[in-house]
């Protein structure tokens, strides 16, 4: 399962199409670090061989996820890297229920504004 930003999802697009489809735009989610604008070359293939999915949150699905990340576990995520626990925190039409999930959260170069207005 992949997981970006909503507007920005050109894998969970591109996986859908069975073709790399582009981005229509290059900025504007606080996932800067998930903003390529096609999915890569080399992983559309491996994932569409495998039948993957992807999944798109929002802004404020992945403030949720960085703001419970620290709350609970005390770990300062950046955007990007809270995307994938945004999605598991949604778990839009219970896609996970009853399944053992693995969520890689990662990354804590986010900046610092940002991340005292999530923890608000």
């Amino acid at each position: 399962m992949t997981v970006e930003p909503a507007g920005f999802d050109k894998m969970r697009r591109s996986l859908a199409a069975g073709d790399r489809l582009s981005n229509p735009q290059l900025t504007g989610s606080i996932c800067d670090a998930l903003l390529a604008p096609t999915p890569g070359v080399h992983t559309f293939p491996v994932l569409a061989r495998r039948g993957a999915q992807g999944l798109a949150v929002t802004d404020d699905e992945v403030r949720a996820a960085m703001r419970f990340a620290f709350d609970h576990f005390r770990l300062v995520l950046e955007p990007g890297g809270a995307a994938a626990l945004a999605a598991a925190l949604q778990n839009e039409g219970g896609r996970l229920a009853g399944k053992t999930t693995v969520v890689i959260a990662s990354g804590g170069n986010v900046d610092p504004e940002l991340f005292k207005s999530v923890l608000g």
